[in-house]
């Protein structure tokens, strides 16, 4: 029977976050600014002991050109993962990247290898529009009960916008 556990990147206090093992990878945004190609997430190793140090080690293109990648978050990070939370078993291994120009948010799998995550869903546009009245989600944050983002503008592109919520657990869209 499995051990249930809080995930070990939960730290109680940013002073122990300081504390812990530092990053290997960092993902980074690829931008077309022309938006005739498709953005992508660049894997770079950020592991001063390793071989390929400041290197690009992976990729992951995104399906439909235009999307101008944004500010991605973890679904889970410490103030999810608090033992007292409703979600302190969830794992923090999925990106949640939205295209704030196309207003479509990928689901990117870091596991079982960080160097070579995978698209594993994509929320189309008229989803986030038709469940939250917003359009241009911008920045993602995870939570205790589950996934923020706020987003910048409705569904005409002009404001205002707001913050609306997504499943930390199925990614579906909930609402505002």
């Amino acid at each position: 029977m499995p051990q249930w556990r809080p995930d070990q990147t939960f730290y109680p206090s940013p002073k122990m976050a300081m504390q812990s093992p530092p990053e290997t990878t960092a993902f980074v945004a690829m931008l077309d600014p022309t938006r005739s190609t498709p953005d992508a997430l660049a894997v770079v190793d950020v592991d001063p002991a390793s071989r390929t140090y400041g290197q690009m080690v992976g990729r992951v293109d995104m399906p439909n050109p235009g999307d101008e990648l944004h500010h991605f978050g973890w679904n889970a990070c410490s103030s999810c993962l608090c033992p007292y939370s409703p979600h302190p078993h969830m794992e923090r291994r999925y990106l949640v990247v939205p295209g704030m120009r196309s207003s479509r948010i990928h689901i990117i799998d870091t596991k079982p290898d960080p160097r070579r995550p995978k698209i594993v869903k994509v929320i189309e546009p008229e989803t986030v529009i038709s469940r939250t009245g917003y359009s241009r989600p911008h920045t993602a944050h995870c939570g205790p009960d589950g996934i923020y983002l706020n987003a910048l503008g409705s569904p005409g592109g002009d404001g205002p916008g707001g913050i609306f919520i997504m499943d930390p657990e199925t990614f579906e869209v909930r609402g505002r």
